[in-house]
């Protein structure tokens, strides 16, 4: 049972100039991350890898979504499949991992299922009366390639990612044309003690990159930082710096631009200065207080550069060391008596200087709650 959707969508304006931010307990009461769960991610579109891993026939990767456990993979036709990892003799996990298969058999008692999901084999079956194995199939979920990488929906009755995006995938296209030929070259993880609100929030806006990111700000024109809302996602882009920067070494760039995507509700996408390259930023809830980061860096080889191990240094050392401690920071502060919500800060030029991205989400997420109309 969710609280009153009334109280967490007071001070909410449509018109971020007037608007508050979204109230402080729907980042620290457990009800409401239930909510999240059950309205939001349970029912979006997640990330799950990029495209590389499964392009071949038999080809599959395991993962979890809102706790729940998944299979992806590529069937023998060349049809992108997914299915809950979940054996339907006892409910033993079928796939741990990654890899090529060419059938799934589950390690419990090798009951084996062909890669459209249907039960081929169950052992010792004959005398087991009614048994109808062809009436024995793996349960799907959606699954959809999209702009490079392949995401899946466990609400059944979700439209397309590519229809609920609109233009992102030209976008993305337009900026990040090698997108689908890079291949994965590193991966940085965090443990946050922050609402995964939080974190998208933070990274919604750069209103504070000048107090806190002074490297950052040298590394990209902050007076050409403009950020667009869309309907489930948003763009922040920018130039390159024209001089020397103090994040990390970008001499002989063939990217030259800071182009970045988010996602509804949890997935960021970036394109730095640099060699071709693209990152992932995979924003995993974990309680109320806690959220897990994946950083994928997929690049033109699978050994960064030497200016690529620099960038993601700068990266993991730098940059996120000050956007988690701002994080949780922030969310310490909304347990207590001193805040409930804030005044969003919004520019109508769309600068980087602008929460309106930030205020964007939040309307996203009061509208999945139920709390607007």
């Amino acid at each position: 049972m969710m609280a009153n959707t009334g109280d967490i969508s007071a001070g909410y304006d449509t018109n971020p100039a007037a608007s508050m931010s979204l109230h402080s307990d729907a980042y620290t009461e457990l009800e409401w991350f239930d909510a999240d769960r059950e309205r939001i991610l349970l029912r979006s579109w997640q990330w799950v890898c990029h495209i590389e891993k499964l392009r071949t026939p038999g080809s599959y990767v395991a993962t979890e979504v809102a706790g729940q456990p998944l299979i992806v993979l590529r069937d023998r036709s060349g049809e992108l499949r997914a299915f809950y990892n979940v054996c339907k003799h006892r409910a033993h996990h079928l796939l741990e991992g990654e890899g090529t298969i060419a059938k799934i058999v589950c390690p419990y008692h090798a009951w084996s299922y062909h890669l459209d999901g249907a039960l081929g084999a169950a052992r010792h079956t004959s005398h087991v009366a009614d048994f109808d194995k062809s009436s024995i199939c793996l349960d799907g979920v959606l699954v959809e390639a999209f702009a490079g990488f392949v995401y899946v929906n466990l609400d059944s009755t979700a439209r397309p990612l590519a229809e609920q995006t609109g233009a992102l995938a030209a976008e993305i296209a337009h900026w990040a044309p090698d997108v689908e030929e890079l291949t994965f070259a590193h991966r940085l993880n965090y443990e946050i003690d922050s609402n995964w609100k939080n974190v998208v929030d933070n990274f919604l806006e750069c209103y504070h990159c000048h107090v806190a990111h002074k490297d950052f700000v040298s590394l990209v024109d902050m007076d050409t930082y403009t950020v667009t809302t869309h309907g489930i996602y948003s763009s922040h882009m920018a130039q390159a710096g024209k001089t020397a920067n103090t994040a990390y070494d970008v001499s002989g760039a063939t990217v030259t631009d800071h182009a970045v995507w988010w996602l509804w509700p949890n997935t960021c996408m970036m394109r730095y200065p640099g060699r071709g390259n693209f990152i992932v930023l995979n924003i995993i809830p974990v309680s109320a207080t806690k959220t897990l980061e994946t950083y994928d860096f997929f690049l033109e080889s699978a050994e960064p550069n030497d200016a690529e191990i620099e960038s993601i240094r700068y990266l993991d050392e730098v940059l996120q060391v000050e956007d988690i401690g701002l994080v949780e920071s922030v969310q310490r502060g909304m347990t207590t008596p001193a805040f409930t919500q804030g005044r969003i800060v919004s520019d109508p030029s769309g600068s980087g200087l602008s929460e309106h991205a930030l205020h964007h989400f939040h309307g996203l997420v009061l509208n999945a709650y139920g709390a607007t109309s």
